[in-house]
C-alpha cells in the first residue's frame, strides 16, 4: 500500500471541498477500496473519511417513497421494515451479497461504486483497460466464464458486481449528489452507469470529487418481489446470473439482470414479454449478446431463472 494522507470530514461541504485535491478519494466502509489499495490497483494520495457526515438515515419522502442516506449500512437497509414490506427485492438482493461482516460495514453509496471483480482487473500482471487505460484487455481471449455477454466492448468485457444495484435499477432509484462548488443534482440510476465503450475506466457519470449523499426510491409499486442469484457457491460469491423481478397479479411486471453486463441490465421493452415466459423475455433483454464458448450458458441461465420466478409467482396466485 502506498503512503496517503487522511482527513476526517465534519460536513458535506467540507468533504466535497476536500475532494478537489489531486488524488483524493472518499472512504466510508472501505470494503472494496482498502482491498484495491493493498493491491496498488487504487492509489489515492488523500483519503477523506465521510463516516461523520450523518448520512445514515432512512426517511419517507413526500411522494411516498424512501430517501436512503449514502452511509446507511447494507445490514440496516436490508432489515428496515419499510424496505422489507414495500421494496422486498432490495432487501433480498442485499442479503444475497457478500457476508454478514461485510454487510455490517458496506454503505449504500459504496455498494453502488464498487468496482468489478474481473480476475484480470485484480491481477496487476495482466493488461486491463479499467486499471491502466489503453493497456488492453487480457480477459478478451482469456477465460471468460464470468464475463459480460451484453453491453461489453472491444476494450472491456467485465461485469458489474453489485447485487443491490440490480434491485435499485429495477426500482427506478435516483442518486443525489453534491459537488465541491455546492451544486447538487439527482441522477436516475438508468443514467448513472456508463457502458465501457473505448473508456472502461470511466464507470459512472460522477464528476471528479462529486459526493453521493442519498439514494431515493419512488413510491412502492406493489406486486410480488423476487431476487434470484445463481452462483458457484451458496455464499460470498458473485453472481453468474442474477434476476430481480416484480410480478403483478395480471402477469405484467419488471425485470433487471445482473452478472451479464458492465452495469445492471434492464430493457423495459423486454418486460412486455413476461406473460410468455423467460425465453421470450430473454430474446429481447439479451438481443445482440456476444458470447463465448465459456459464457454462452448465461443466456439459458437467464431464461430458466426467469421461468422459475414466474412459476413461483403463479403458484402463489400472484400471476
Amino acid at each position: 500500500m502506498r503512503a496517503f494522507t487522511y482527513q476526517r470530514a465534519a460536513t458535506v461541504a467540507e468533504a466535497a471541498a476536500a475532494a478537489t485535491k489531486d488524488g483524493a478519494r472518499f472512504i466510508a466502509g472501505g470494503t472494496n477500496l482498502l482491498d484495491l489499495m493493498k493491491l496498488e490497483i487504487e492509489t489515492p494520495t488523500h483519503l477523506i473519511d465521510v463516516n461523520g457526515l450523518g448520512l445514515n438515515q432512512i426517511d419517507a419522502t413526500p411522494e411516498g417513497g424512501l430517501r436512503i442516506g449514502a452511509l446507511v449500512r447494507n445490514t440496516d437497509l436490508a432489515a428496515d421494515q419499510r424496505v422489507r414490506r414495500d421494496y422486498g427485492v432490495l432487501s433480498r438482493a442485499l442479503l444475497a451479497g457478500a457476508s454478514m461482516q461485510l454487510r455490517n460495514k458496506a454503505t449504500t453509496a459504496g455498494n453502488l461504486l464498487q468496482r468489478t471483480r474481473c480476475p484480470y482487473f485484480y491481477d496487476t500482471n495482466q493488461a486491463c483497460n479499467k486499471r491502466v487505460p489503453g493497456s488492453g484487455c487480457s480477459a478478451i481471449g482469456g477465460f471468460t466464464r464470468s464475463h459480460a455477454i451484453i453491453g461489453a466492448s472491444d476494450a472491456c468485457i467485465a461485469t458489474h458486481p453489485s447485487d443491490m444495484a440490480v434491485a435499485m435499477q429495477l426500482l427506478d432509484a435516483s442518486i443525489e449528489t453534491v459537488r465541491a462548488d455546492g451544486a447538487t443534482r439527482v441522477i436516475p440510476i438508468a443514467d448513472f452507469y456508463r457502458l465501457p465503450g473505448a473508456t472502461p475506466h470511466l464507470e459512472n457519470t460522477l464528476q471528479a470529487g462529486e459526493l453521493i449523499t442519498a439514494v431515493t426510491l419512488p413510491k412502492p409499486q406493489g406486486g410480488k418481489h423476487y431476487y434470484r442469484k445463481v452462483r458457484d457457491r451458496a455464499s460470498y460469491a458473485f453472481a453468474l446470473v442474477s434476476v430481480a423481478a416484480i410480478v403483478h397479479p395480471d402477469g405484467s411486471g419488471r425485470v433487471a439482470v445482473g452478472g451479464v453486463a458492465p452495469r445492471p441490465w434492464r430493457v423495459p421493452a423486454a418486460e412486455q414479454a413476461l406473460p410468455r415466459g423467460g425465453k421470450a423475455v430473454a430474446e429481447v433483454l439479451l438481443a445482440g449478446a456476444r458470447t463465448t464458448d465459456e459464457n454462452a450458458f448465461k443466456v439459458t441461465l437467464v431464461e430458466r431463472t426467469l421461468d422459475a420466478i414466474l412459476a413461483e409467482a403463479r403458484s402463489n396466485g400472484k400471476a
